[in-house]
């Protein structure tokens, strides 16, 4: 009996909620280059898709919680837009130590999906100009690709105009 590798059944967080919920999604692996400058960047180029179609995972604390933030990759994300999305008032980006400890992954595969602790959840509103997007799917080197309303419903998430190019 052939044994399927870790990589081969995509056992991450993110991966088993996508695949609990019944939610249709592509797994996509890649070669990871530790000396890659930009995760979300290197993942577009090895997967050959637009850098306005996969989405980075940024952790924010807003006012003393931490927010998910999933932004384009192709651009940086507006803090004090994230902010006036929850209704907060002040944004800046997260202990990268605290992001790992609270989402339970690790830096550069941090993904929506699958969090340890489910955290507040806003999608950039570009995601819906596409019929699939890629976030990651919990580790460096692995995509998840699927529909941004099925993102959106997984994981609480309020669209908003979040990114700037």
């Amino acid at each position: 009996m052939a044994k399927k590798s870790r990589k081969q059944a995509g056992g991450t967080p993110a991966t088993v909620a996508l695949t609990a919920a019944g939610t249709p999604f592509t797994l996509h692996a890649y070669e990871h280059d530790p000396a890659s400058p930009s995760y979300g960047e290197e993942a577009a180029e090895a997967l050959g898709v637009s850098p306005g179609r996969v989405f980075k995972t940024l952790v924010a604390d807003v006012d003393g919680d931490l927010t998910v933030a999933v932004v384009p990759v192709a651009g940086q994300l507006d803090l004090k837009a994230l902010a006036a999305a929850v209704g907060g008032k002040r944004a800046a980006m997260a202990d990268p130590a605290a992001a790992e400890r609270t989402t339970g992954y690790v830096r550069g595969g941090i993904s929506p999906l699958g969090q340890r602790k489910r955290l507040r959840t806003v999608l950039d509103a570009s995601a819906s100009e596409h019929a699939t997007i890629c976030v990651s799917a919990g580790r460096r080197g692995l995509e998840v690709e699927l529909a941004p309303a099925d993102l959106a419903a997984l994981t609480g998430a309020v669209l908003a105009p979040i990114g700037r190019v």
